[in-house]
């Protein structure tokens, strides 16, 4: 059996530890010949193919990015593009497709199934937002990088008297912020889920410094909007899934928080850093685990379906019941990480 592998959208810390473990699996237990697809479904649209064996998997598992390249491609944004898909497929004789990918590529993958091609779902992002999963893989290693950047801006902080405002990834969801803000101990954490009223947050700022506490500390995710208003935009150009591109809700605060309390504010954005470089264990493990569940669902002829971590098991569950929906922040955990604001 011969099988193609490709990587869509962002890329996150993981992806290789996927391919890594489909190539090992699928070699050395089934007897099957993996084969590359480069830049996502780009690469399957135009034909663009590269062998993968034992060799080519070595020493990538603490590796970042993809060794296929990835894309944000829309093969349905182009003119018949969808037939080229699976006219490239059967001249390739790939008979399966495992596709790793947010909910852009695994709505593809779903589309393409449709279409007779036989896919199976890999969930990647490290905004940890796929409906049907506990955990995406890249996420705890976006999560110890915000941490760690917390720490850091901690001390700057508190030497010079300033608020500073650190801005994370979180287009339409906020676990990034959540989960790095409460583990590093931000004083304000600002999320999609929650539009904020810029009033209440210099109030919190108040607040500490009649405590004597001359420094705030404030994680905001990209997609955070104020109460009755939109998300601050970087640029009005639309990528192939419609998606504009967001950021400076960080410099926004800033110059709000100035005007209202007149107190130095800096501000950091923290961007492709959090999806950059090696993964960390968690993701090693979770990204091995969902490239061998998924190898074994090709071998079980289960397709049209997607892995995904439900407790400490990797289970699946079919592309149609998680594309298009969206995993929001647990408001139980927000009002945890609120008791600690100020």
């Amino acid at each position: 059996m011969k099988v193609g592998v490709l990587s869509g959208g962002g890329d996150a810390p993981g992806i290789n530890a996927v391919i890594r473990a489909i190539v090992r699996k699928g070699i050395q237990n089934y007897g099957y010949e993996i084969v590359g697809i480069r830049d996502g479904w780009g690469g399957l649209l135009h034909g663009e193919f590269v062998p993968l064996d034992l060799k080519t998997a070595s020493g990538i598992l603490n590796r970042g990015g993809s060794i296929l390249g990835t894309s944000r491609t829309n093969p349905f944004k182009t003119k018949k593009g969808p037939e080229q898909i699976v006219k490239n497929a059967r001249k390739e004789a790939l008979e399966a497709i495992v596709v790793i990918g947010g909910d852009d590529t695994l709505s593809v993958a779903q589309k393409m199934h449709d279409y007779g091609l036989k896919c199976v779902g890999v969930p990647k992002t490290i905004d940890n937002d796929l409906a049907g999963t506990d955990y995406t893989f890249g996420f705890n290693t976006a999560v110890s990088i915000a941490t760690e950047a917390i720490d850091r801006l901690h001390t700057t902080a508190e030497t010079h008297h300033r608020v500073i405002i650190l801005e994370v990834m979180g287009r339409y969801t906020g676990w990034i912020a959540l989960e790095a803000g409460l583990a590093g101990g931000a004083d304000v954490i600002l999320i999609p889920e929650k539009p904020f009223d810029i009033d209440e947050v210099c109030k919190i700022i108040k607040r500490r410094q009649t405590r004597g506490r001359n420094f705030s500390i404030i994680v905001v995710a990209e997609g955070a909007k104020p109460k009755g208003g939109v998300e601050i935009v970087y640029s009005e150009s639309l990528d192939e899934f419609g998606h504009i591109r967001l950021g400076g809700v960080g410099y926004y605060l800033g110059k709000e928080i100035e005007r209202c309390i007149n107190f130095e504010t800096r501000v950091v954005v923290l961007g492709h850093l959090q999806r950059g470089g090696a993964p960390t264990a968690f993701d090693r493990m979770l990204a091995t685990r969902f490239g061998v569940a998924a190898i074994d669902l090709v071998h079980q002829g289960k397709f049209g379906q997607m892995v995904a971590l439900k407790g400490n098991k990797i289970t699946s569950l079919p592309l149609e019941e998680i594309v298009g929906k969206r995993k929001t922040v647990d408001l139980e955990l927000y009002d945890i990480a609120s008791v600690f604001f100020g």
